[in-house]
């Protein structure tokens, strides 16, 4: 019998798979990980100005309400089920067996295109820090693709080895880099208050405005930026099975995670907008910066700082490549692993880590960067944007999703002891993972590479609608999984309310 998907450390039964030994920190170092706040809070916010203008502050606060309420969906069905799937498990227990693996193949693929982004950031970044400091003066035109290659075998060896390493890791680079960033963010805003900044720039809450001639339905183009620099809170849900109190850490981890981004990202940006300043010209600047506490840093203390900062963002991306690529081989193993049983893809190594996935999901996205060199040219900068962006609108499908199953699961079935007053939370989340994605879709971008990227992000999903329809056997042996798994639960359950009655 395969690894079941028990609620308490207790009543699992010993059996070869994933091995529980990861504790509350190793969880938040994950979701941190892969959310990337120091590398996504320099590079993301430029994205939206175009959009919103000075108001892209604005634009990261309703991302951060959006995204607080989908945390609102995972916490709950991580009280609810524990399973390396996440939501390939969450929407296949309450949806159907077929809606969760277009689910779980879903934030595969996110995970896999966010693999492709961040890599091509360290490459980027890393390039960058070693021109300025003088450590490679006259690197070749691929020298970024070369330290792209480099951390993906670094990111695929980590994840194999030990995950317990692999998130130790993640949580002290993330930690030290955002520290970092604070410590910048802190000078500017004194500055800014105390009326001494550069340009004589000051504070001013005009970023939390929409901007004049810029209509209020725009936001929701900068939205998508937002949502890209949360995307990965979640992460934590596919170590359920890994986790020694699953039922109480990895909840807690995920809110955590969401209500720290929450504070972060729009703290900062503000300081960043007002830094550089709320009119047209520091919009401008903005925009156009290659990192902006980096470029903040070197202004408002000095130009060491600058590398610091563009140092910690390389460290910060090669943390979130890893955490995609830990992420997406446990969704990719527990599919198989349900769908096919012990072999294969659904084999764990003797480090009682899923080594074959590991090995197919780095290899995949060193083919999808080399399809984009060979086939379109592409430089560093295009594959992150590229990747990016697909992510992302493949990303907003598998939330709505697993929203939906969640209103299904405590709403309607009543699984859970839950108010029925708290379903206008999903109900809400729901609508503005709709709208977002409404309005990066509609008008449909006729030219560019835009034109690509829905139709990207839908080959993937219907890639496992197809399979789902084609391979009925198959989408029967995921459901009966899926039901022993919630049949576990329930059992478990009982013995824990029996042990304390």
């Amino acid at each position: 019998m395969s690894d079941s998907t028990l609620t308490t450390p207790t009543d699992r039964p010993a059996q070869r798979g994933l091995r529980p030994s990861l504790n509350v920190w190793q969880a938040v170092g994950l979701s941190m990980a892969l959310m990337a706040p120091s590398m996504a809070v320099n590079i993301n916010p430029q994205a939206a100005a175009p959009s919103v203008g000075r108001a892209v502050p604005l634009a990261f606060l309703i991302a951060a309400v959006g995204v607080l309420l989908v945390a609102y969906v995972f916490v709950r069905l991580c009280q609810y089920y524990q399973h390396a799937g996440s939501v390939y498990a969450f929407v296949g227990a309450t949806l159907g067996p077929r809606s969760g693996v277009v689910a779980g193949w879903g934030l595969v693929g996110t995970y896999l295109f966010y693999g492709v982004t961040t890599s091509s950031v360290v490459g980027i970044f890393g390039v960058s820090f070693l021109q300025r400091t003088g450590a490679w003066s006259n690197p070749p035109v691929d020298a970024p693709f070369i330290l792209t290659g480099v951390v993906l075998l670094l990111a695929c060896w980590l994840t194999i080895a030990s995950v317990r390493r692999g998130t130790n890791v993640l949580l002290t680079v993330e930690g030290a880099t955002v520290a970092l960033i604070l410590i910048v963010t802190a000078v500017v805003l004194v500055r800014l208050i105390a009326g001494n900044a550069p340009a004589g720039h000051g504070f001013t809450m005009s970023v939390f405005s929409v901007p004049p001639g810029t209509a209020p339905s725009a936001l929701f183009l900068g939205v998508v930026f937002g949502f890209l620099s949360f995307a990965g809170f979640e992460a934590a849900s596919t170590l359920g099975e890994e986790s020694l109190n699953p039922r109480r850490d990895i909840p807690r981890a995920i809110l955590g995670t969401t209500l720290f981004g929450g504070a972060f990202f729009v703290v900062v940006t503000a300081v960043e907008m007002m830094g550089f300043g709320a009119g047209k010209t520091g919009v401008a600047a903005f925009g156009s910066s290659s990192s902006l506490i980096g470029d903040l840093g070197a202004s408002y203390l000095s130009s060491w700082v600058g590398n610091l900062v563009t140092l910690g963002a390389t460290v910060s991306a090669f943390g979130c490549c890893l955490a995609c690529t830990v992420g997406s081989a446990r969704l990719l193993y527990a599919m198989s692993r349900d769908g096919f049983g012990e072999r294969g893809l659904g084999r764990v190594s003797r480090y009682g880590t899923p080594a074959r996935a590991a090995v197919l999901v780095s290899a995949t996205m060193a083919l999808v960067l080399g399809l984009c060199i060979v086939a379109f040219s592409a430089v560093p900068e295009s594959t992150f944007v590229w990747g990016g962006t697909i992510g992302t609108l493949i990303l907003l499908v598998a939330y709505a999703l697993t929203t939906i199953g969640a209103i299904r699961l405590i709403f309607v079935q009543r699984r859970m002891p839950v108010p029925m007053w708290q379903i206008v939370i999903p109900l809400a989340a729901l609508a503005l993972l709709g709208y977002t994605l409404y309005r990066n879709v509609v008008p449909y971008p006729s030219s560019g590479p835009g034109h690509w990227f829905p139709i990207v992000a839908g080959g993937w999903l219907l890639a496992a609608v197809v399979a789902v329809i084609a391979a009925p056997s198959t989408a029967r042996r995921l459901g009966e999984r899926l039901t022993e798994s919630e049949q576990l639960h329930a059992e478990a359950e009982r013995n824990r309310v029996a042990g304390t009655a």
